[in-house]
This record gives C-alpha cells, sequence and structure tokens, in this order.
C-alpha cells in the first residue's frame, strides 16, 4: 500500500465523536414548519442574452425575514421536453450568481437552470437579519450565539424556498430537482438535501459545513471568522459549537436518503478531507466520492465531466 493508498484508507475509516444536540430534530422539524407555512412568493422577469438559446429569467423570490433573494432562472429553447429536470445551483463564499451565461453547460446537458445569491455575500442580495450582537469580518458570525439567530439558519430556509419557488414553475418536473455547489455550495445543497424533501440527487463539491469544529480549529476558509469571533470572545466558545452543531453535515447525514455525489481533494485546507470523509463517512443513502489527491479548493473538468455522467445515469 502506497502513501495515498493508505491516506484514503484512513479517512474511510475516519469516524469522529459525534454530540448531536438533542433537539436537533425537534428544532429542524419547527424550522421546517414554519418555511412551509409562509407562502412561496417570487416573480420571475424576462431578461435579454446574448445566447438564442436560452430564455432568462431575473427572480425575485422571499426567503427567511422577508428577505428578497435574487437568482436566475434559466430554461433551453432547443428541447422538446415539455417538463424538464431543473438543477438549483448555490456558489461558494463571498461570490454570487454570476452571469446566466455561465451555466450554459447545464442548459446543453438538458436541464433548466435555477442559480440563487446567498443572502448579504457577492451577489445581488442584501440581508434584512438582526444583529443583536458584534461579529467578525464576513456574515456567518451574524447571530451565532443561538441557533434561532444564526445566519445558516437563514440561509437554510432560503434555500428551502428555492427549491420550492422552482419546483412550482410550469416548465419543471418536480420530481427531477438536483441540488448542487461548490465549497459553501456544496454545503448548502447537503443541507437542502437534509431538510427538504423535494430534491432527488445532490452534488456537493468539495463541500464546506461538515464537521464545524474540526474545521474551527484547522480550516483557513469561512471558519476563520468563528474562530476569530472565539478568539475575541473566549468565554463564547461553547455558544458558538452548540450553535455550529445544528447545521453540521456531519449530524444531518443521516436525514439525506437521496443519491449523493461528492468529491473532496486531499489538499484542501479550506474544506479539509477530514471534514470531508467525516459527512460522507455517515451518509447511508447511495453515494460517491470523488477523490483528488493532489488538488486543492478547486472544482477540476474532469470532475464536472464526472457529475454530468452521474446525473445523466440518474435522470
Amino acid at each position: 500500500m502506497n502513501a495515498i493508498e493508505k491516506r484514503i484508507e484512513e479517512l474511510y475509516r475516519y469516524n469522529p465523536d459525534v454530540a448531536v444536540p438533542l433537539d436537533l430534530t425537534e428544532f429542524w422539524n419547527r424550522t421546517i414548519t414554519e418555511a412551509k407555512e409562509c407562502p412561496c412568493v417570487g416573480i420571475r422577469v424576462q431578461t435579454e442574452t446574448p445566447f438564442p438559446a436560452m430564455d432568462v429569467y431575473h427572480v425575485t423570490y422571499e426567503g427567511y425575514d422577508n428577505t428578497p433573494l435574487k437568482g436566475w432562472y434559466i430554461v433551453p429553447k432547443f428541447t422538446m421536453e415539455r417538463s424538464l429536470p431543473c438543477v438549483v445551483l448555490f456558489h461558494g463564499y463571498t461570490g454570487g450568481k454570476g452571469y446566466p451565461e455561465q451555466y450554459a453547460d447545464w442548459l446543453m446537458l438538458g436541464y433548466a437552470v435555477f442559480a440563487v445569491d446567498v443572502r448579504g455575500q457577492g451577489g445581488e442580495t442584501g440581508n434584512r437579519m438582526d444583529s443583536e450582537y458584534g461579529m467578525t469580518k464576513g456574515w456567518i458570525t451574524q447571530g451565532i450565539l443561538d441557533k434561532d439567530t444564526s445566519y445558516y439558519k437563514a440561509v437554510a430556509v432560503d434555500a428551502m424556498k428555492a427549491i420550492e419557488w422552482v419546483a412550482s414553475q410550469l416548465e419543471i418536473d418536480a420530481s427531477r430537482i438536483v441540488v448542487t455547489g461548490d465549497s459553501q455550495g456544496g454545503g448548502i445543497s447537503l443541507l437542502a438535501a437534509a431538510i427538504s424533501d423535494t430534491p432527488s440527487i445532490v452534488v456537493a463539491n468539495i463541500p464546506n459545513m461538515c464537521h464545524m469544529d474540526f474545521g474551527l480549529l484547522n480550516s483557513t476558509g469561512s471558519l476563520t471568522e468563528a474562530a476569530e469571533f472565539v478568539n475575541r470572545f473566549p468565554e463564547h466558545l461553547n455558544a458558538v459549537l452548540t450553535t455550529l452543531s445544528y447545521f453540521d453535515i456531519l449530524h444531518l447525514a443521516d436525514r439525506i436518503d437521496i443519491p449523493v455525489m461528492m468529491s473532496v481533494g486531499l489538499k484542501d485546507t479550506v474544506c479539509m478531507p477530514e471534514t470531508v470523509f467525516a459527512a460522507y463517512n455517515r451518509i447511508s443513502s447511495e453515494k460517491i466520492l470523488n477523490i483528488y489527491p493532489f488538488t486543492g479548493h478547486a472544482v477540476s473538468g474532469y470532475q464536472k465531466r464526472r457529475v454530468f455522467e452521474f446525473l445523466k445515469m440518474h435522470l
């Protein structure tokens, strides 16, 4: 066994202690119920594009706390299919939904696309959440002292509402909805798969939001914001760890019951291999993990091709 094989074998055996909050199920049942009780409100406005083979709509839909979130809803013109599969795309941390033309590869696969902003970050979408305590640079420490005020709770409900909105569109086959993203987007996709019964497949490339206590201690990514928060306010370490535990895929993995594809780079210092394997090892549904021993925090063209092959096989 060479060093690469040994490292991978060790990671497949990695099974960290799990401190699941006693009221985790109650919290999510309540959060999901409250979200479903709010009507799904959204509007779409057709927008010009230089690509003649797509219809593009600029979407505004209401998420958590009535924050208006923005997205691109894109439909291929060339397909004869009247009830389309759809991919819901969540972007990486600090990013945004970008321009609609960057999603042309999905349309060539025969999918409609709903690419959405994550609130407050680098897109068109703001954030109406109150913040009753100071934050460190970035977004994830907003409301981090309590699960019910946490930024992650708002993001989770926003994702549920995005899926709910697109599933109601006339062009979409609601039984063939994929949730996917890279890094932050991968974490949100896994979270959405755990709390929404609508998606049929989840693809999470180099996902974050996994084994977050390990990430808090070791990651060079967004969790450094939470680490800096605790550095400034060490008396709040336990509160921060408790809040993060409600949104940790490690604790929600057993709620995922649809096919999963994930990827991991063994040189990734942002979404570290230990965090990805910890979550993956606890998922019990059909699953595939694509391992790239020499890749850092990146998604290769080869991985994208494997994603398309995976989806073609299942849908």
